[in-house]
């Protein structure tokens, strides 16, 4: 069987790719950046959101297509009906952060943001949810049943670990470095339900030309669920295990003015506030009931341990460690960039923070 993974090199397709390529399947990745092929592994370099590049590696059709790419609403109407055409099944990968707030458990069945949301400026955004929700409606509305929607939720692996909602980027690189953690009241009382990459990659292989799947959605998640005050009491254990100490944790009663200076305030309001506890029955049926979902402590503590003895940063994020070091009185500490451009912005935003904040601005109206 042939497999493109559109945009596969994430925290599913990393490990999809393996259990594909181990059942025997021919596997294709599309990535923008150089891999090397590996047995039934190949990589195909270039640009999904590009046009010319799409039309290319799809003229000859795949037996299945894992869309792990995140497009616009209106980017994502025109690419459906090609993508649909292309294959026996595509399966997108959607997110349930879709749902609106919920008292029980989530099903496939509960609300979703876009259909009940009253908030008029958010809805006038493609926010991510949002987004997610508007491309499930051009797939089902389509008049074709080739397709499987999956929603994931909190999806870690060595790469991606989350703490409310700033990534490992931010939290651990904090962490590691004797800084305070920043973990709002507000957030750290609210249920989340986080899954290991590897699991769901094992289910998504389980759907693939599944007849069970055809014209359905599933949650892609395990069922375990807590705080994420203890979550943060898992990464502090590993911490204190792997450099003997224990990171402070800077608790604020509210998320706001965190989150703006993260750029992520709709993420957090219509997401991390609610408790997420989800039902993943139907993806079980479907499954045969084969499916299993390591612990939550068991996961992370795998994860952070692994990054911690080889640790990778991706991405600087230069106003938010200004704000948190002034925040907390913690010093200057320079020590957290990876390029000079990202040191001279945190400069700026550590020493004129309203200079910076009116260029900003600017560049927005431009």
């Amino acid at each position: 069987m042939q497999v493109l993974l559109l945009g596969g090199t994430g925290a599913m397709g990393i490990s999809l790719k393996d259990i594909l390529a181990k059942r025997g399947d021919q596997v294709y990745l599309t990535s923008r950046s150089d891999h090397k092929d590996d047995r039934n592994i190949h990589y195909i370099k270039g640009d999904a959101h590009d046009d010319a590049f799409m039309t290319e590696i799809l003229k000859d059709g795949y037996d299945a297509i894992v869309d792990f790419m995140i497009y616009g609403s209106g980017e994502f109407e025109k690419k459906a009906s090609r993508l649909l055409n292309s294959t026996d099944q595509y399966i997108f990968t959607s997110s349930s952060r879709v749902y609106a707030d919920s008292k029980t458990w989530i099903t496939e069945k509960s609300p979703r943001l876009l259909d009940v949301c009253k908030d008029e400026d958010y809805l006038r955004t493609d926010e991510y949810a949002l987004a997610k929700a508007r491309e499930e409606n051009i797939i089902i509305e389509c008049g074709k049943r080739n397709w499987t929607i999956i929603r994931p939720y909190i999806t870690y692996n060595t790469e991606r670990i989350q703490l409310g909602g700033l990534e490992k980027d931010i939290w651990l690189r904090r962490a590691l470095g004797g800084r305070s953690i920043p973990l709002p009241k507000d957030v750290a009382n609210c249920q989340t339900t986080l899954t290991y990459g590897g699991d769901d990659a094992a289910a998504i292989a389980a759907l693939i030309r599944n007849e069970k799947a055809y014209g359905e959605v599933f949650n892609l998640t395990g069922t375990e669920h807590m705080i994420w005050s203890d979550v943060a009491k898992i990464y502090l254990d590993v911490i204190k295990q792997t450099n003997n100490f224990i990171p402070e944790i800077y608790m604020p009663e509210s998320s706001v003015e965190l989150y703006q200076k993260a750029g992520n305030g709709y993420q957090i309001i219509y997401d991390r506030l609610y408790n997420r506890v989800f039902d993943n029955a139907k993806l079980q049926a479907a499954c045969g009931g084969n499916l299993t979902f390591c612990s939550i402590r068991e996961g992370l503590t795998k994860c952070v341990t692994e990054f911690i003895e080889k640790p990778r940063w991706r991405e600087d994020s230069p106003r938010v460690e200004a704000y948190l070091n002034r925040t907390f009185k913690e010093g200057l500490h320079m020590d957290c960039f990876t390029n000079k451009k990202s040191l001279i912005k945190y400069l700026g935003w550590y020493y004129i923070p309203g200079v910076m904040n009116t260029v900003r601005k600017l560049k927005c109206t431009h």
